[in-house]
């Protein structure tokens, strides 16, 4: 028995040491923790149970018998983060470059598999070079098996996806199946082709960092939702999401103990709003003073930044918020908006999260630019979501909420729950300006004086419109509120919904407007 406890500790011990001391050093040259350093920093002391580490590949093609190491370049298995269980893989770039292999598939899958059937978070380190060329068809195969499961999970568990050196080719298929994926900035890219390939077809010269860096997929393709400074950063990251996110779709978010009094109110709140209503003001700061101090945890927070989307608290209870943003763009809907809008609210939908909406948007974004790439298309994206949404919905108009963007915004229609507004809310069809030239043109052309006539009927139109008691005159606003009273408001209101129940139509899925 001494012999075999010999051979097996050996073993390990040679899994434990990656693709050797060398390129361990090697990884490190390159600002890059190894796998299992990784590993060590995301979970809890003492808490990670490998799976498959002595697993190898069987391919003697190209000289790779020559090159066979214990887990073949994946690290898989279960482990605790702040005491809830999660599954993991970690990709081993000092191992063959981290090349994706049949054997990787294998172990991903396994580890997929487990977490799903065992209802917990799913979390992936990717650091590759992409499908392992020396075996082919079956690399690619194994590509299939992971996406697959990726779909399968969606909605089930949360997935969370950490690019930490390359990721290319099939291998950027996963991590956009995923809930969230987060980057390193200056360390990380994604792409489908890269550099090499892209100037021998197109003849374009670019770098790594520029065709799919972090920033890249953070502010320009919005493939990626958190920008971390560094690798540290994006671990400790990922323990902060997971805190906003229930283990799998039949629980609730985990709540923290309250620590901010839930009757709060802001006196400052009842002045953000300027007395010029183009005048731009921080929605940010606004939601900052509503929240649990220091809850929030943005996404996107660089792509469509004309909305912001994100999670924070409230009285200790995870929430999701979507807001439109007065700095930039004027808050306007365009369709990276759009998108980015729609995803938050089905990632907050799948695991019960309740969406609070912040509304002051002076409409969609016109522009032949806008209707040739599909504004109308994208813009449906988020009366879908809405309309789709089961969650507990609370919105507030703060200041403009005008055509189809105050329907869109989680209104009455769209299966709201309650609707609150502010005094200084304007809820109307469009501007005054516009209205004026609409609806009064010929009576302002006809008038002796028709910049005089021109500017009472906007005043008139102002005094009718720009405010939010009609609206609530007819019920789709339940009530106008004090800005200072926002934040007791909202927690009053989400306690009678925690149990809300809502009845589906019977049917195997709706058509998303894609």
């Amino acid at each position: 028995m001494s012999d075999q406890l010999a051979t097996l500790r050996a073993k390990r011990q040679q899994a434990l040491k990656g693709g050797g001391a060398k390129r361990i050093e090697s990884q490190h040259a390159r600002g890059k923790l190894t796998a299992r350093e990784r590993l060590s920093i995301l979970l809890d002391e003492a808490s990670f149970q490998e799976l498959g580490a002595l697993a190898t590949h069987h391919n003697t093609d190209f000289g790779m018998a020559d090159h066979r190491y214990p887990g073949d370049g994946i690290i898989t298995g279960f482990g605790k983060i702040q005491g809830r269980r999660v599954a993991v893989f970690a990709q081993d770039f000092t191992v063959l470059g981290g090349s994706f292999s049949e054997v990787q598939s294998n172990k991903i899958s396994r580890i997929q598999d487990l977490a799903i059937e065992a209802g917990i978070p799913l979390i992936g380190l990717n650091d590759s070079g992409g499908a392992r060329v020396q075996e082919g068809v079956r690399s690619l195969a194994a590509y299939g098996e992971v996406f697959v499961r990726n779909v399968k999970a969606s909605g089930v568990i949360p997935q969370i996806s950490l690019i930490l050196g390359p990721c290319a080719g099939g291998a950027v298929y996963s991590p956009a199946l995923t809930d969230v994926t987060i980057m390193v900035d200056q360390t990380s890219n994604m792409f489908l082709t890269g550099p090499d390939i892209i100037k021998t077809v197109t003849g374009e010269i670019v770098t790594a960092e520029e065709l799919g860096g972090a920033f890249v997929h953070n502010a320009t393709s919005g493939v990626a939702q958190v920008m971390a400074d560094n690798e540290q950063h994006a671990l400790s990251l990922t323990k902060a999401l997971l805190a906003y996110l229930p283990q799998n779709n039949t629980e609730d978010p985990p709540a923290l103990d309250p620590y901010d009094p839930a009757d709060r109110m802001d006196e400052a709140l009842n002045a953000v709003i300027p007395d010029d209503d183009n005048a731009p003001y921080d929605m940010l700061h606004v939601m900052g003073r509503i929240f649990d101090r220091d809850s929030i945890f943005q996404l996107h927070r660089d792509w469509a930044s004309n909305a912001l989307v994100g999670f924070a608290r409230l009285d200790g209870q995870s929430v999701g918020f979507i807001a439109n943003n007065p700095q930039v763009m004027a808050g306007c809907l365009d369709i990276n908006a759009s998108d980015k809008i729609a995803r938050h609210i089905t990632l907050c939908d799948q695991f019960n999260i309740p969406l609070v909406t912040f509304v002051d948007c002076p409409g969609y974004l016109p522009g032949v630019e806008q209707e040739y790439n599909g504004v109308i298309r994208h813009g449906a994206k988020i009366i879908y979501a809405y309309c789709q949404a089961t969650v507990p919905k609370i919105s507030l108009v703060t200041r403009k909420a005008m055509g189809g963007s105050y329907v869109a915004l989680s209104s009455k229609q769209m299966n709201n729950d309650v609707a609150f507004a502010w005094p200084s809310a304007q809820i109307a069809v469009m501007g005054a300006e516009g209205a004026a030239r609409l609806l009064n043109r010929r009576a302002i052309e006809s008038a002796d004086d028709p910049a005089a006539e021109e500017a009472r009927f906007i005043a008139e139109y102002r005094e009718k419109f720009y405010n939010p008691y009609q609206a609530a005159d007819v019920g789709q606003i339940d009530e106008v509120i004090e800005p200072r009273e926002t934040r007791p408001r909202l927690i009053r209101a989400l306690e009678v919904l925690r149990t809300k129940v809502t009845q589906s139509i019977p049917k195997k899925h709706g058509l998303f407007p894609v």
